[in-house]
């Protein structure tokens, strides 16, 4: 199983202070400059701090080792958490788009500008801060829900940028119409952010497989076993937050004796493990002669099945058992 990922808990406090400090303070802007824009701002900080909760909820319940009910662990429940985030960043960019319609179509003035921008601007450094923090942790433990949470304040960092800029705008153009605008643009870029982390979390939940980088150092590692005389098929892969699962058939000559194929797969899975963290494995023992053992083949993906390939193997392995019994 590899080593437990230590408590991730207090990463998701700092979120959610953060996300306090942020929500007062982008509060106290709009309500000094009157900005459609730094309300806007201000509402995507309330969606962090929604999202920062439920992270922490998520965290815990990952956290808990396997039980009765729950053989390979509670790490999906980080998706959840990554899913409802996404969900609740798309009602916060349609909040912010019928704000900035009624502002655009019933503009007021901006007031106390430099002031509101200063105090919005100190929120921002607070979120990059806490963000970098997280994205940090997030690759490091590989949890895609801390990584989640920095993409979100991230772009909330940007969001903000983007608002200063707007609302600077105004007060050197006096184009009153540029805050609503600026605020648009704010809903469209947090509608992009939140398809992105449901998609990922869909991804998940429907066991994909493992990125292409990983899957071929994992094939990679198998193949250096073939020089013993033995071969494999049936990789299948899957990932759980920062769990990996990997599931695979290894053939060797069926004169081998129990005690030899199970060192053997000791060493494999030892190896793969190795490159690897994080690693739940399966590895089913199978004979190179039998036919029976060939006929899951189709286990593999197409553009990996064995084909000719295969029945070669099947050669090389019976000779190989030939020498070994010999």
């Amino acid at each position: 199983m590899g080593a437990a990922r230590p408590s991730l808990v207090g990463y998701a406090w700092l979120s959610i202070g953060a996300a306090v400090a942020a929500i007062a303070l982008k509060t106290g802007a709009y309500w000094l400059t009157d900005s459609v824009g730094l309300l806007s701002d201000a509402l995507e900080s309330l969606v962090n701090l929604v999202a920062a909760a439920v992270a922490l909820v998520a965290l815990t319940v990952a956290a808990r080792p396997a039980d009765e009910d729950h053989s390979f662990g509670h790490d999906k429940a980080e998706y959840f958490s990554s899913g409802l985030e996404g969900g609740l960043i798309l009602l916060a960019a349609f909040a912010i788009a019928v704000t900035a319609l009624d502002r655009l179509l019933h503009p007021r003035p901006l007031v106390h500008v430099g002031l509101g921008l200063a105090v919005s601007l100190v929120a921002s450094l607070i979120n990059l801060g806490t963000a970098l923090v997280l994205l940090s942790a997030g690759r490091r433990h590989h949890s895609i829900t801390l990584e989640a949470d920095a993409h979100h304040l991230m772009t909330d960092v940007w969001t903000s940028a983007g608002v200063l800029v707007g609302v600077g705008a105004v007060r050197l153009t006096g184009l009153g119409w540029l805050d609503p605008v600026v605020a648009f643009a704010v809903a469209g870029n947090i509608v992009r952010m939140g398809v992105r982390l449901v998609r990922r979390s869909m991804r998940g939940l429907m066991d994909a497989a493992l990125p292409g980088d990983e899957q071929g150092v994992i094939r990679e590692v198998l193949d250096g076993f073939r020089g013993e005389g033995v071969d494999y098929h049936a990789l299948r892969t899957r990932r759980a937050a920062a769990r990996r699962f990997v599931s695979v058939h290894i053939l060797v000559p069926g004169a081998w004796t129990v005690q030899r194929g199970h060192d053997l797969l000791e060493r494999v899975e030892a190896a793969i493990c190795a490159r690897l963290p994080n690693l739940t494995i399966f590895t089913h023992l199978e004979p190179l002669e039998d036919p029976v053992a060939w006929g899951d083949e189709g286990l593999d993906r197409p553009e990996n099945a064995a084909g000719d390939t295969g029945r070669e193997a099947r050669a090389a392995g019976e000779a190989a058992a030939g020498g070994g019994a010999s």
